[in-house]
């Protein structure tokens, strides 16, 4: 074996490893990157030749981590690894998002990155590895490939920044982010703070590159000593003739239609389509079969270029907008009258309707992954129906976008939730309507369907999606405030943006050409910031404040904490007192140890329910006291008395001798049967035992004696 190994030390004394040669050899690229207990093995297989007439890279990441890794089992019937999970999916994307622009625009071969965890001990984040064994993989490959990168989260802690902390470490941060970068420029920005600066974000982004820079360069002499040629490939056939003559024909008009103004967007496609359909009309149909791909292709440049230059050259956008300028924006919250909250947020032709579902403890996710196990009490999903960018299509589940574009929103609004809110809270975003950022509709939408249920969020959130279109390494350029599907496709970055009027909770960035400065970067999370106070305004106008109160119809929650040791009363034997409890109230209750007591969580529809079960629960927790007077019922008759239960859960005896004065000579003499209710005094508890006397006739005036 040709074994080859390249170590990293980091600033914090610890090392990663990259090892290459020693396993999966079959595929294209392997390697095996080390830290600490952390291994992941990252492989790397793309198709000898391209499918005939594709025309994009297609590139799949995957990233799975192996329950054996951590010396576990999967959960589930099968007990085993299924599909990947929404965790695992939004790794995949974060790697398949670093590494897609960085393969030749010519090569259409199906590449498949695999990058799997094998072995973890807990301490160190296998994530943040991720990106850099599937870069090295490709790098050792024969594969074409423009890089290395790598990728590593940056957290701020007590005011200091640290790249790849530990599980334990991040759990005290206010910033976390992940970055993607190249020797030279950084391509992939995600993460959530805690309402941080833009002055913040930008410092947290040098301190990430100047740590991916050493990994690149381990990558680029792991690649000269394993000395593997790249391959040579032909996915292309192109006619220069042809592409002259689309731009010569096409390039004016559509410079004009993109200098248009037009706002509507299925009207401009219709206008640029219509410029294609008609250069297309003086080929014969035999000649299309096998010029129209090339023509289409050619004037996507071109069509590309008209926009870019009206940017560049004119300032002028395709919508009419100016550089900085939001589209108008209504909202409606309370639309819906059947969810807990509910709010449309319309901007431009990007439109979510958002709903708010309030539910118990019963509600929680259970999350249970490789390393990380708990409960997630904020949910946050994302639907892009195909209808609401007008495709004639059916769902087909959800895809990997809409995991991370809910992941995203959830991440932007998820420290506004107040700590120890007792609800479990749920937001749905539907996209109706799509032309531009809908995660950034979802955020707003998403801020006025929580105040709309009522949910006390610290402060309003919203987002923004900037662009940016730039030429000679970013000489020349232009930073855009809301952009549309148009721009994003057409542009070099999509770069968005949430926060509240104090600072930023999540950011997504994606990069698509070199030579972004960080004058840049700052230029666009200023307009960033000015586009987005602009947005809370219009939510804030919408609706000021959350509602003073739930809706009539949400389950009011009640919590509240008992000793430790009134748990197993409050449960009762099997569950019987709990459950008896919810049959009578109608109320439900959960029950939990929490550091020293009992933690109870009472849900009901209405206030009797939730006040009757709370009577109940501190009936039972309540101490008995001696002196005291309970009004009791009869559970059982036996030859010498009856036993009552004078408190919830709580029962002694009632002795023959102490029912009333007068001396029986049986329990059928008292009268006394099962079901019947009988006032009695506490007289005493016997301390070993904790048996209690109780006596009736204490109750009742002593007759004189006769004589």
């Amino acid at each position: 074996m040709n074994v080859v190994t390249k170590t990293i030390t980091m600033s914090d004394g610890r090392t990663i490893t990259i090892e290459t040669g020693k396993l999966a050899k079959q595929a294209d690229g392997s390697v095996m990157v080390r830290m600490g207990n952390t291994m992941l093995l990252a492989t790397v297989c793309s198709a000898k030749d391209a499918v005939p007439g594709t025309d994009f890279m297609p590139l799949s990441v995957d990233y799975k981590e192996k329950f054996a890794s951590n010396g576990r089992f999967p959960g589930g019937f099968t007990r085993r690894e299924g599909r990947l999970d929404d965790y695992e999916i939004l790794i995949s994307r974060l790697v398949d998002r670093a590494l897609r622009p960085l393969f030749p625009s010519d090569y259409h071969a199906e590449t498949v990155v695999n990058v799997t965890m094998y072995s973890a001990d807990g301490i160190d984040m296998p994530d943040a590895l991720a990106g850099l064994a599937a870069s090295a993989a490709l790098s050792v490959s024969d594969v074409p490939f423009e890089g290395p990168i790598s990728e590593v989260r940056v957290a701020r802690i007590d005011g200091q920044f640290v790249v790849d902390p530990t599980f334990e470490q991040l759990e005290k941060a206010d910033m976390d982010i992940m970055v993607a970068a190249t020797l030279d420029n950084i391509m992939m920005v995600e993460g959530e703070m805690n309402e941080v600066g833009e002055d913040d974000l930008l410092e947290a982004l040098k301190v990430a590159h100047e740590a991916i820079k050493i990994h690149c360069q381990a990558q680029l002499e792991l690649m000269q000593e394993v000395g593997k040629a790249k391959r040579v490939y032909c996915h292309e056939e192109n006619d220069d003739e042809l592409k002259e003559k689309v731009r010569k024909e096409c390039y004016d008009k559509a410079y004009q239609m993109a200098a248009s103004s037009c706002a509507d967007k299925h009207k401009r496609e219709e206008g640029f389509k219509a410029i294609v359909e008609e250069f297309k009309a003086q080929f014969s149909e035999e000649e299309l079969e096998t010029k129209g791909a090339l023509i289409d292709k050619y004037y996507h440049d071109v069509e590309k270029d008209a926009m870019r230059r009206c940017v560049l050259d004119e300032g002028k956008r395709l919508d009419g907008r100016k550089l900085n300028e939001i589209r108008p924006i209504w909202c409606e919250a309370g639309y819906l009258p059947g969810p807990h909250g509910s709010a449309i947020f319309t901007r431009g032709e990007t439109q979510s309707l958002s709903t708010v579902t309030l539910g118990t403890k019963q509600d929680e996710k259970i999350v249970d992954e490789a390393l990380i196990q708990g409960h997630d009490r904020f949910l946050l999903h994302y639907n892009f129906p195909p209808f609401s960018t007008g495709e004639a299509r059916t769902v087909r589940g959800v895809g990997r976008r809409e995991v991370g574009h809910g992941h995203l929103a959830w991440r932007a609004l998820k420290r506004m939730i107040p700590e120890g809110y007792p609800y479990v809270v749920r937001v749905v975003s539907d996209i109706l309507e799509s032309n531009g950022s809908s995660s950034m509709a979802t955020v707003c939408a998403g801020c006025l369907a929580l105040m709309d249920a009522g949910v006390p969020i610290k402060k309003p959130v919203a987002g923004v999606a900037m662009g940016l279109i730039s030429e000679n390494k970013g000489t020349n350029y232009a930073v855009l405030s809301d952009i549309l599907g148009d721009e994003d496709h057409l542009g070099d970055m999509d770069f968005k943006v949430t926060g509240t009027k104090d600072g930023i909770t999540a950011t997504q960035m994606d990069i698509k050409v070199d030579g972004l400065s960080y004058e840049i970067l700052a230029k666009a999370l200023a307009q960033a910031k000015e586009g987005r106070l602009h947005i809370l305004g219009k939510i804030t106008d919408t609706l000021a404040e959350p509602r003073a109160d739930l809706k009539p119809h949400a389950p009011r929650i009640e919590v509240m904490d008992i000793p430790k040791e009134f748990i197993g009363a409050v449960i009762g034997p099997g569950g019987k007192i709990i459950q008896g409890i919810q049959a009578e109230t109608g109320a439900t209750i959960s029950i939990e140890e929490v550091d020293d007591c009992g933690r109870v969580e009472i849900a009901a529809t209405n206030k009797e329910a939730l006040d009757g079960a709370k009577a109940k629960i501190k009936a039972i927790v309540a101490i008995p006291e001696v002196g005291e007077v309970y009004p009791s019922t009869v559970k059982s008759i036996m030859p010498y008395g009856a036993f009552v239960e004078f408190m919830p859960g709580k029962e002694g005896l009632l002795h023959i001798s102490e029912i009333e004065w007068k001396r029986f000579e049986s329990m059928e003499d008292t009268g006394l049967k099962e079901g019947d209710t009988i006032d009695v005094k506490l007289l005493d508890i016997d301390q070993k035992t904790g048996k209690f006397k109780l006596s009736h006739k204490v109750l009742i005036p002593k007759p004189e004696k006769k004589g």
